[in-house]
């Protein structure tokens, strides 16, 4: 590679990685304990220990348990059932109305969580006007658009390509700086600057293929939202074209909860239920129950499917097909938070997240330490090429 070539990439690699490196710094700090999410949600805030019964027990009557929450709650309006796939449970979630439940940390929504087997209520969430945003929520909140709503998670899918880009001219970098050196070389006996740098080079390079991976993964998922806008415009309103106009469904004409669960469950027999949805949302149906269905293997419960039950007969509308783009969104997910693996893949993803912020710490010592003029860091091929002369540390 030529001087000039090689100029040209470390001028790439040192803006990319100077526009982004707080924000990523930011993410890789509040992705650490996402990775443990669920772990640290159980440990903060564990649920009260439930019967022992066997494996086959069936599951309660969900109209049972819907019917229970908003007699509990007056003047809240049901929005989803959800149906837990690790632990037999079922969460009923309510609010004042629609328009307060898609309100970012409203006041004004409740959930019930009931044991699905037995329907006894196990815990529910705090009073109306009482509720507190717990540490995964606000690590989450902070990860996924730095509570800036859509702009935020633009922005930061912006920083996720821009990282990408410095790995990969990170990668046409280091070839010619370190082609004299053996791989694994730290220069630990030398100046701190030169000792850093190796370091920098060394994680990066051996990290390089995950950080491309969860940098890319990360712009992906900051897409989600105008994905799915686009898929609300598109195939779903065509589809719900038959219904527009009509008023939503008034709760004293819902059909049985339980019989749509069921329609669903032996219309799809292979898949797990894991939320219904009643009509009213705006991401949804105004006279359909939205019914969620992910697959039982490990290859497809990353993958969902949405099913449409009308919600005055309790009859099968449709399945929904997702496209191609939402479907690449939903096997992407797990490739960035590194939930898909059990606690093994946690760990090791957990490693990997500290491995990246001291490439990006370091990556910012380097930029303070930097040498005084710019052709002079091409020039000293002595310091940063040779290893022939210099006592070196191999890691």
């Amino acid at each position: 590679m030529r001087n000039s070539t090689i100029k040209k990439w470390f001028w790439v690699h040192r803006w990319t990685s100077l526009i982004c490196t707080i924000f990523i710094l930011i993410l890789c700090l509040t992705g650490l304990p996402l990775i443990f999410g669920e772990e640290i949600d159980n440990y903060l805030d564990p649920d009260p220990p439930q019967e022992v019964l066997p494996a086959n027990t069936p599951m309660t009557n969900v109209d049972n348990l819907i019917k229970e929450s908003l007699v509990k709650n007056p003047g809240l309006i049901p929005t989803f059932a959800y149906f837990d796939d690790d632990e037999p449970q079922i969460t009923v979630h309510m609010a004042t109305s629609w328009k307060q439940f898609y309100t970012p940390h409203s006041d004004s929504t409740r959930w019930m969580k009931y044991d699905s087997r037995t329907g006894k209520l196990i815990r529910e969430s705090e009073a109306l006007g009482k509720k507190k945003i717990d540490f995964i929520t606000l690590m989450l909140d902070i990860h996924r658009g730095l509570f800036m709503g859509l702009g935020g998670e633009l922005f930061l899918g912006l920083m996720g390509l821009l990282f990408v880009v410095a790995i990969l001219s990170g990668f046409a970098l280091y070839g010619p700086f370190m082609k004299k050196l053996p791989f694994g070389i730290v220069r630990a006996k030398r100046s701190p600057r030169l000792k850093w740098l190796d370091l920098h080079n060394l994680l990066g390079i051996a990290t390089g293929i995950w950080l491309i991976v969860v940098g890319f993964t990360g712009f992906f998922n900051e897409l989600s939202t105008p994905l799915f806008g686009i898929f609300q415009m598109t195939d779903v309103q065509k589809m719900l074209a038959p219904y527009k106009g009509l008023p939503p469904v008034a709760n004293t004409e819902l059909s049985s909860q339980q019989k749509a669960y069921d329609t669903v469950a032996a219309a799809l027999p292979n898949m797990q239920i894991t939320s219904l949805v009643f009509p009213g949302s705006p991401y949804g149906s105004s006279q359909h129950y939205l019914i969620w269905a992910k697959g039982n293997t490990p290859l497809t419960s990353r993958l969902f499917n949405p099913t449409l039950v009308d919600a005055r007969n309790g009859k099968l509308t449709s399945v929904v097909k997702m496209p191609w783009y939402l479907r690449s969104l939903e096997v992407s997910r797990p490739l960035h938070f590194g939930d898909y693996g059990g606690t093994p893949l946690k760990i090791l993803w957990s490693l990997f997240d500290i491995a990246a912020i001291i490439v990006l710490c370091s990556g910012v010592y380097l930029w303070f330490k930097r040498k005084k003029t710019y052709e002079s860091y091409f020039n000293n091929t002595e310091e940063q090429q040779s290893a022939e002369t210099q006592p070196a540390a191999t890691v």
